[in-house]
């Protein structure tokens, strides 16, 4: 899967495959190295997660004849449970995607879908390759 074929994605152990409805399902296992306070996962390794399922879903999206580049413009995460010792997933929806921005939203869980570890809200600037004029 191309899109998980970045530095960062293969350093944290991200895993992509489609559920049961044809979404992409991205899911980190637990080790230590992505450990916080004691028998949780480090914040910063679920905003990875959730960050990485929004462009991974993103890029899956788009036309591969006109692969955009992808810059955030702002990613905000809320956080509203801690994310115990056990394999963390997380699925992304577009919300809006436009000719220069996309609005995606991301959400982590563990075990019950009504009950989300984390939630991120990204808008995302799509810079058309077709568009950019060579120098």
């Amino acid at each position: 899967m191309r899109s998980l074929e970045s530095p960062y994605a293969r350093t944290m152990g991200f895993v992509g495959a489609r559920d049961g409805d044809g979404r992409l399902v991205l899911t980190m296992d637990w080790d230590p190295d992505k450990g916080g306070r004691p028998g949780f996962f480090h914040g910063g390794a679920i905003a990875g997660l959730l960050e990485a399922a929004a462009y991974a879903t993103l890029a899956d999206a788009l036309d591969d004849t006109d692969r955009p580049v992808i810059k955030p413009i702002n990613v905000t995460v809320s956080f509203m449970r801690g994310a115990r010792e056990k394999p963390l997933r997380a699925h992304a929806t577009i919300e809006r995607l436009g000719r220069r921005i996309a609005n995606v939203e991301a959400v982590a869980l563990q075990d019950d879908p009504a009950t989300p570890i984390a939630i991120a809200q990204m808008n995302i600037m799509l810079e058309r390759r077709s568009a950019v004029q060579p120098s």
